[in-house]
């Protein structure tokens, strides 16, 4: 199970932290949902997801003020007891110095934001569904090609990082190079990220280690980018036969998600970066509604026909 530090969640939604006190260095967050305990203020902890982040919002404060002090002191210790990873007021609402003292004694984090209810907690779970989502590491190098996450895999050596230089060149943005973590975000989407310590960085065979910020500028790299499109390099093997049409598309999966893959054989000569680009670009129209192989096969198809009726007639 993967975790996000409470610190971390602070830091990117700009939190206001009201117990200062409290360590936080500890607390972990690993789930990606967010709960409001509008249910626990009423006293009903039955199915109580604690290790979600608490909101507490306009209405849930408007019901804690026409309780009574002790009996709404009391469902807060309870709310409290359960460790809870913290507690979020929304729209900048004043914390009573009560509730305050107690989260301290009980180390439970309380913090705020200007932001409202609803958008607070659709950024959150977007967020941690990111920070949470789970992930692998693969060989490969991964461009952003015309807007689509390439990725280009193949046997160390066959000509990716190449590639990807190539690519680079032609006014294109390298995401990372040698090692792509992958996170599953949702059932449809995969993101590319690189390695904290190889970002930016690309090794080529003969030269060495470049950075591709300081030689091309921060235009020519991207942090992060949905995987698109799958592109396997391969040697030439003159007795295997490869898809010339392109009419059924061919998958590779990661993480449970499919993803459209192309096998190219590589020979002397070869331009890769035309060929990512081609297939980017090609990939953008059938998503457009366009298909240039099922293109050629209805003008085969018709023509066929015609020729057909014309031998009839």
């Amino acid at each position: 199970m993967y975790t996000v530090q409470l610190s971390k969640l602070i830091e990117k939604m700009n939190l206001e932290n009201v117990t200062p006190e409290i360590d936080i260095r500890h607390i972990k967050l690993c789930q990606p949902d967010v709960n409001r305990p509008a249910l626990q203020l009423a006293g009903f902890f039955d199915y109580f997801d604690s290790e979600r982040v608490q909101v507490i919002g306009h209405v849930e404060y408007a019901y804690m003020q026409k309780m009574e002090k002790d009996h709404g002191h009391g469902i807060m210790s309870r709310l409290m007891d359960y460790k809870v990873p913290c507690i979020v007021f929304c729209r900048n609402i004043e914390v009573a110095p009560e509730l305050i003292q107690m989260a301290t004694e009980k180390g439970v984090p309380i913090l705020r934001t200007a932001k409202t209810t609803s958008s607070f907690m659709a950024e959150v779970i977007r967020w941690l569904n990111v920070e949470l989502a789970p992930r692998i590491s693969i060989h490969g190098v991964l461009v952003d090609v015309y807007g689509e996450g390439i990725l280009i895999m193949g046997e160390s050596g066959i000509g990716k990082s190449e590639a990807a230089l190539e690519l680079i060149k032609r006014g294109h943005r390298l995401v990372t190079d040698d090692v792509v973590e992958i996170k599953k975000v949702s059932d449809d989407t995969l993101i590319g990220t690189a390695p904290d310590i190889t970002r930016h960085f690309i090794e080529l065979r003969g030269i060495g280690i470049i950075d591709v910020k300081t030689l091309f500028g921060v235009e020519s790299v991207k942090n992060t980018q949905s995987i698109d499109l799958v592109i396997k390099l391969e040697e030439w093997n003159k007795d295997q036969e490869y898809d010339r049409l392109g009419l059924e598309e061919q998958y590779t999966e990661f993480l449970g998600n499919k993803v459209v893959c192309h096998s190219i054989p590589i020979r002397p000569g070869r331009n890769l970066a035309i060929i990512c680009e081609s297939a980017a670009v090609n990939y953008r129209q059938k998503k457009m509604g366009y298909n240039a192989a099922q293109e050629l096969y209805n003008r085969v198809t018709n023509n066929l026909m015609k020729k057909a009726k014309q031998d009839e007639d």
